[in-house]
């Protein structure tokens, strides 16, 4: 079998440092390489979490550099690509900063081999993450009950595929005459669509369906398929937020301190009222899109940075939807944070509501009034 390279990249943030010490203690027989990509702009927080990470794995951290150091002028790749772009600011709109300093270093120092990626996309989120469009480069998601891109799951579940999917579930024990059978025989349309189907064969079996994958594979030009075995196929772990954060505490590696709730004062019709504010993401001190409440947060905790980040403000941008500088006075910054208080008391009331509601139904089942609750 041709050599697969297989790597996994630390953004510095919770999700991605729990499935690195994941992959170590479940996985060791996978010679997976670590990599970040610097953007020069991180927090100190992140710089200190790879720095632990790197003793916990016993294996350092490689550095995929977006810029050749010795030959420009500019030694930080952000303010880099700032001045190459002629000094427009990324948005929304125009992700420089991610293609230019995290994804062109990754698939340049990849190259053209045979590589599987892991990316810590948790259970309990429903998005796909970056699948590249190298042919060589296979993303897989370690903490989802279904580890396999959108890509395979539309090749193996396609209508002309049904009859190699029915025979490897034979050569897997199952028989013609049980249910599960006749829902892999069923074609997906309208009325039985793609994901309908996929959620039906993970719900009887996720190892079985795993495996039926992987001998799919085999027969595609896929990463995985270069492969005699993939021990992944037998996991059916799922894990959530709170899996992560038990990761990394028992990990001694802990949570990145950005993420640790600090707790603030703010008046509420004549009221001290008490709330806590926190990062919710890794990235740049100055990301774009970053809540206002995050930004009192760099302002309040690291003053210094927030300065810096008006700096790159100009006429016309903003890194928010004000400028920074409006931002950061004194009533604003109460507005900001007496509507984040506001805001997170109503969530947390609709979510109390929620669970009530939900114990009143189970507190009913077997009485008879369950259906005054539906």
């Amino acid at each position: 079998m041709d050599k697969v390279n297989h790597v996994l990249g630390i953004s510095g943030g919770k999700d991605s440092a729990a499935l690195a010490i994941y992959m170590s203690k479940h996985y060791p027989s996978l010679d997976i390489n670590y990599y970040t990509c610097d953007t020069g702009k991180e927090l100190k927080e992140t710089y200190d979490l790879i720095d632990r990470l790197n003793s916990v794995l016993g294996k350092n951290i490689t550095l995929y550099k977006s810029i050749d150091e010795k030959n420009t002028p500019i030694k930080n790749p952000f303010d880099h690509f700032l001045a190459v772009g002629g000094g427009y600011l990324p948005s929304p709109l125009a992700r420089w900063c991610t293609s230019k300093m995290k994804l062109e270093p990754f698939e340049a120092n990849i190259g053209e081999e045979a590589t599987i990626s892991y990316v810590g996309i948790r259970g309990d989120e429903n998005r796909e993450g970056y699948i590249s469009k190298r042919e060589n480069i296979q993303t897989i998601f370690p903490f989802r009950k279904n580890i396999w891109s959108e890509d395979v799951i539309r090749k193996v579940l396609n209508n002309s595929n049904i009859e190699f999917i029915q025979k490897v579930y034979k050569d897997l024990g199952i028989s013609e005459k049980e249910t599960i059978f006749h829902k892999i025989s069923e074609k997906v349309d309208f009325k039985n669509t793609q994901i309908q189907k996929l959620n039906t064969l993970l719900n009887y079996s996720v190892k079985l369906f795993n495996k039926a994958v992987f001998e799919f594979m085999k027969t595609t030009d896929y990463p995985i398929g270069k492969l005699d075995s993939f021990p992944l196929i037998d996991n059916d772990e799922v894990v959530v937020l709170e899996d992560v954060f038990s990761i990394l505490e028992n990990s001694g590696v802990g949570v990145p301190a950005y993420y640790l709730p600090i707790e603030f004062e703010v008046e509420i019709d004549g009221k001290l009222e008490k709330g806590t504010y926190s990062r919710s993401r890794s990235g740049c001190f100055f990301c774009f899109y970053q809540q206002k409440i995050e930004w009192v947060w760099l302002l309040e905790q690291h003053p210094d940075l927030y300065k810096k980040a008006i700096e790159y403000e100009k006429e016309g941008y903003t890194w928010a939807q004000e400028s920074l500088t409006d931002l950061m006075k004194p009533e604003r910054v109460k507005g900001i944070k007496k509507e984040f208080l506001l805001r997170s008391r109503k969530i947390e009331n609709k979510k109390s509501n929620l669970e009530s509601w939900q114990d009143q139904i189970l507190s009913a089942e077997g009485d008879g009034c369950a259906s005054c609750f539906i």
